[in-house]
């Protein structure tokens, strides 16, 4: 046997041994709601964004139900530079006057949005793009700033403007979507009983969405490998106990704590497991739905 064909062999039967190592998994998950949670670097990196597509379309094809709902900070902030206007942050979130809703709107629920649902259906699959406005299904309200939100040095006087925070989800059009040939993608924008329009946090949203769903599993893609302990090393399996014991002991810290926070309330609030995943890797979502070791932090009530 030539060295051409030994190679041939040997990558056939790695297709062969991922292909049966991922049927169980396609089996369990089959009719089951999927929330992923689209932002970081997998939704600047090019090749990032095609795989991305295509692992959706490839779970819509084999029976999952995935449900995006996506982020656009640094699109937005690209944006406000270019019109002149400054991007102010308190407690890591984004003041939103009346101009820069504006700009939100117009990035997250029509260029992001639709450049996702474009890639999507290139790949093969029928996304239906929307924004918490439609069908009123993300209602919100005024969030209003904590002592504990903010950092060293920062005013709890500030106000955020045009941020939200949910006050209800109606699932019924996601859910309407998923139980047909599409695929829903969503933007975090909610809309107020006055009928204002509300930045909110993506993470927030997914996870909400998620528990109205009653959702298989969560999946929070970001810029790290996942929830790391002290010496920067992965920690795969958590409880909401040991959870708290890495909050306690300052392990969980900074910006993992919100994302942490989210997923915990989520898993409380009736999904199965919850996933905080690395998006800076090719085909992550899949590699942690199909395979037996999967990637990143699996997060689990037990």
């Amino acid at each position: 046997m030539d060295k051409q064909s030994t190679l041939q062999e040997g990558t056939a039967l790695e297709i062969a041994r991922v292909l049966t190592e991922a049927m169980p998994y396609i089996r369990k998950f089959q009719n089951k709601s999927i929330v992923i949670k689209y932002g970081g670097n997998a939704m600047i990196d090019e090749g990032l964004k095609r795989s991305f597509a295509r692992d959706i379309v490839l779970m819509k094809l084999v029976g999952l139900k995935p449900v995006v709902v996506h982020g656009g900070g640094p699109q937005i902030g690209r944006l406000l530079e270019r019109l002149g206007k400054d991007s102010e942050f308190v407690g890591g979130m984004r003041v939103t006057d009346a101009e820069t809703m504006d700009v939100v709107e117009m990035v997250l629920g029509g260029l992001v949005n639709k450049e996702i649902v474009n890639l999507i259906n290139g790949n093969g699959g029928r996304a239906v793009g929307l924004t918490g406005k439609d069908g009123d299904f993300i209602r919100a309200r005024k969030l209003q700033l904590k002592p504990e939100n903010l950092k060293s040095g920062e005013s709890v006087q500030v106000d955020l403007g045009q941020v939200g925070e949910v006050t209800s989800i109606d699932p019924e059009i996601v859910r309407m979507l998923g139980d047909s040939d599409f695929i829903p993608v969503i933007a975090p924008i909610g809309v107020g009983e006055d009928g204002r329009s509300y930045n909110i946090n993506a993470d927030l949203v997914a996870g909400k969405i998620a528990e109205q769903l009653k959702a298989e599993k969560l999946i929070l893609l970001t810029n790290t490998p996942g929830i790391l302990d002290r010496d920067g090393n992965l920690l795969t399996g958590l409880s909401l106990a040991e959870i708290d014991t890495l909050i306690a002991e300052g392990t969980i810290s900074g910006g993992m704590i919100p994302k942490t926070f989210c997923a915990v309330e989520a898993l409380k609030g009736g999904v199965k497991s919850a996933h905080i995943i690395d998006g800076r890797t090719k085909h992550a979502v899949l590699l942690e739905l199909f395979t037996d070791q999967g990637v990143g932090t699996l997060l689990v009530t037990r």
